[in-house]
């Protein structure tokens, strides 16, 4: 029983750090190290090895990356971040900037490999256990030839003879392949057995471990200020303000925008929880109006996060003003927004307007406990701190709201329209039972109209779009394969019951190459 304290503090004192190339698999790598129990972050590939010593790891993950190690401005491995003593974990161009690094010889073969592919295994520390043939996940089109010297072979396919490699007596490995995507099925045992065998990093990584740990953070960095909590509605921000309020008490004030984007009973709920179960202190804003007026006229997606993120903002200015030394502002971004708001390595998808939509001039420091965490880990921390299932479990929802599901200008009469059609679909997913099953599903109206016929006469209304998706953490998704009956039923009850829309559509476009919203 007393090994669990010390087993929390070695691991807040050490983890294991992800080198991000660029690759979107980055953070999913980091993800899979804390599924195998073991606490991971992502830093800049640049990061220097003092900067590495000081965090004092348990070994290092080199991620892939989309760049040729040939090309231009591609970016490079610190040759001293190998002789640290520290064990490295190569992925695809993260094995070939250590076979670079250290002398091996990388080219472009001819052989690109894209998808599932036979692999032929050798045994060695990385491969144990895994047995002598599997399938594995490929994506390159460059490939290590040659081993550096000291280097052992333990993998191979019919295209890349060097498919995976490791020097155990220095603690490096590499595989060119990716064990951290469902599609590599022994994966995960690989990714296990680097961690244990060559890290030897204990497996104590918990919900709870995240909230002991955040506690002790934003005790430290808020110390005796006054914080404010701008709460949506959704788990994340929910999550946020109650690991704040355990961390700092009534300190903390939650402010519950009503931007009047919200799905139905959203607002009521967030009070309810909150103001009542909870007893944080709340303050609800009711500010439909002037959001609506900062989205006239406006049809540009990225401009609607832009003026979303900079009201939210300056709503919570003007009722910090209210508070005493409200410095700071905490806000339930996850690491999904942050690398889909592009980052030094990874391209911009889209501005999340509590990331890349947040204006320069914030009189706020911003507080993110969840900033590295995925959607199932900020749920499991809910579980822990005793939140409603209705609200750990509600699927995501954007932050602006219904805003980015109307395609085209945002008025009263469509988020009406949209509210009534996306609370049908939701009821009706629900009483199918699929509503954990499927990531999220929701409508979006698009602002054209099309020519229908109700009651022998003329229709021209508006379609709704049902766009329902199945993932593990957004950053990938598979359209859902929602049955017949219950399609049919949608779109009955749409049409019949939503005044002024006449067609109902299905989106079945996965992520990629499309998003799993359409703004």
């Amino acid at each position: 029983m007393s090994a669990q304290p010390e087993a929390r503090v070695a691991l807040d004192d050490r983890p294991v750090l992800v080198l991000d190339f660029g690759a979107q698999y980055a953070q999913l790598i980091a993800r899979r190290v804390r599924e195998c129990r073991v606490r991971s972050e992502l830093v800049p590939h640049d990061i220097t090895p003092d900067e590495v010593l000081a965090r004092n790891p348990y070994g290092l993950i080199l991620s892939g990356g989309p760049a040729s190690i040939y090309a231009d401005g591609a970016p490079r491995l610190d040759p001293r971040l190998l002789s640290l003593g520290i064990p490295v974990l190569g992925i695809c161009y993260g094995m070939q900037a250590m076979a670079d690094a250290l002398g091996g010889d990388v080219a472009r073969t001819g052989g690109a490999e894209f998808g599932k592919t036979e692999l032929d295994i050798r045994g060695g520390v990385l491969l144990h256990d895994v047995g002598e043939v599997d399938t594995c996940w490929m994506s390159h089109n460059d490939a290590v030839v040659r081993a550096p010297d000291g280097f052992g072979v333990t993998a191979s396919t019919p295209s890349t003879p060097v498919a995976a490699m490791e020097d155990p007596e220095r603690g490096l490995y590499a595989v060119q392949f990716h064990p951290e995507v469902q599609h590599t099925p022994r994966g995960t045992d690989m990714l296990k057995n680097f961690l244990t065998r060559a890290c030897h990093a204990p497996a104590t990584w918990t919900a709870l471990a995240v909230i002991d740990e955040q506690v002790e953070l934003i005790r430290a960095q808020v110390g005796d200020a006054g914080v404010v909590c701008g709460l949506s509605g959704g788990v994340d921000s929910a999550v946020a303000a109650l690991l704040v309020h355990r961390a700092v008490g009534e300190q903390l004030t939650c402010v519950f925008v009503d931007h009047g984007l919200l799905r139905a009973g959203e607002a009521e709920q967030v009070v309810e929880t909150f103001g009542d179960h909870f007893q944080v202190p709340l303050v609800h804003v009711e500010a439909s109006e002037r959001f609506l007026g900062q989205l006239a006229g406006v049809t540009d997606p990225e401009t609607k996060r832009m003026r979303i993120g900079e009201t939210f903002i300056r709503v919570f200015e003007e009722e910090s003003r209210k508070l005493e030394d409200a410095r700071f502002l905490v806000q339930g971004t996850l690491y999904s927004d942050v690398i889909e708001s592009g980052s030094k390595t990874a391209a911009k998808i889209k501005s999340h307007h509590n990331v890349g939509g947040l204006p320069d001039d914030i009189d706020f420091e911003l507080c993110e406990p969840l900033r590295w965490l995925f959607k199932d880990e900020v749920r499991r921390v809910g579980e822990e701190l005793g939140l409603p299932d209705e609200i750990v479990w509600r699927q995501p929802f954007p932050g602006p709201g219904l805003a980015i599901r109307i395609i085209g200008e945002v008025t009263s009469e469509r988020l009406e329209i949209l509210r009534h059609a996306d609370a049908v679909i939701r009821e009706e997913i629900r009483r199918a039972g699929l509503e954990r099953e499927i990531w999220q599903s929701f409508a979006v109206l698009p602002a054209i109209k099309s020519v229908g016929v109700m009651g022998d006469a003329r229709t021209y209304e508006y379609p709704i779009i049902l766009r329902a998706v199945t993932s593990e953490d957004a950053m990938t998704a598979d359209w859902a394969r929602l049955p017949y009956d219950l399609l049919e039923r949608i779109s009955s009850r749409v049409i019949n019951e939503v005044a002024g829309v006449n067609r109902v559509a299905l989106d079945i476009s996965s992520k990629p190459p499309g998003t799993i919203e359409w703004e």
